[in-house]
């Protein structure tokens, strides 16, 4: 193991960091947006937001500023957990792979590296991606802390209530990478003919990458969340909310009830939090390089 090998690792963790706590509050809003209007469950068959800006002055409002930070500790947890395994990993196989292929580097090197971090990474940070949901939801109204939630929801479910929507999760955080990563290497090197290795070129890099990811990956991230947010109890208590059985039946009772749309609710701050977050990372990631 060489002396550079940890570094991809800890600047990917440390990045994440930064740009979740740049664009959380349109994380917030994007979760509020996907709950609502769900016909099988009565707790969240109102719309109460009709869009992104509605939901963040409704929060701020009624709930207060903090409101719209509920949740930010699962996310940071998340992105040290995640953020650390997903760019490390992509990075370090991309190295070894190159290293045997002489240094050549064909596009489905790095869209296998991307799907394979993006999954495995995704899969392990679960639990705190469903701290995180659950927070967000139930906002100030609960006002419980990320310790007190995560009791919750293992003792009233159970250690699988924990990696609810894992499947999901898995296959968003792959569609993500399989786009993200990929194309912002691409537009990055195309690019660096005009712009050099500079903050133009990593800020124009990954706002075109963020815009195919958030097409792609929006109506699997709906599912997710409406999977995450629901509670499945140990003591099969019951309860007049329709439970979806999986990652298949949330998107076909999705689609049958509210439409197609459905699955693009929260679109517009997915599209708006990815655009900065990809921009507040690669830019602080790429310091990071060059500083040491």
């Amino acid at each position: 193991m060489g002396d550079r090998d940890w570094r991809p690792f800890v600047y990917g963790g440390l990045a994440s960091c930064v740009a979740e706590f740049g664009t959380f509050p349109i994380d917030l809003t994007k979760t509020r947006l996907q709950i609502q209007g769900q016909v099988l469950d009565k707790k969240h068959a109102v719309l109460k937001y009709t869009g992104m800006v509605d939901c963040m002055v409704k929060v701020a409002k009624q709930e207060g500023f903090k409101a719209l930070y509920n949740g930010i500790w699962p996310a940071v947890l998340r992105q040290s957990t995640y953020g650390t395994i997903k760019f490390g990993t992509y990075y370090s196989l991309k190295d070894v792979i190159l290293k045997y292929n002489n240094e050549y580097e064909p596009f489905m090197v790095s869209l296998f590296c991307a799907v394979i971090a993006g999954a495995v990474s995704s899969a392990i940070a679960n639990p705190t991606d469903v701290l995180k949901v659950r927070m967000q939801v139930q906002g100030r109204s609960r006002n419980v802390n990320l310790v007190e939630c995560f009791k919750e929801v293992y003792t009233q479910e159970g250690i699988s209530g924990l990696w609810r929507g894992v499947t999901p999760t898995a296959q968003r955080a792959a569609v993500i990478a399989a786009v993200e990563l990929p194309v912002y290497d691409f537009c990055k090197s195309r690019l660096l003919s005009v712009f050099g290795d500079s903050v133009a070129n990593h800020f124009l890099s990954s706002l075109v990458a963020s815009l195919g990811s958030a097409v792609a990956s929006t109506p699997i991230d709906v599912v997710r969340t409406r999977l995450m947010n629901q509670r499945k109890f140990k003591e099969n208590l019951k309860t007049d909310t329709y439970l979806y059985r999986g990652t298949a039946d949330c998107f076909y009772h999705t689609f049958k009830y509210e439409g197609f749309w459905a699955l693009y609710k929260g679109f517009i701050p997915t599209w708006f939090r990815m655009g900065p977050w990809n921009i507040i990372f690669f830019i602080t990631y790429e310091q990071l390089k060059h500083l040491y």
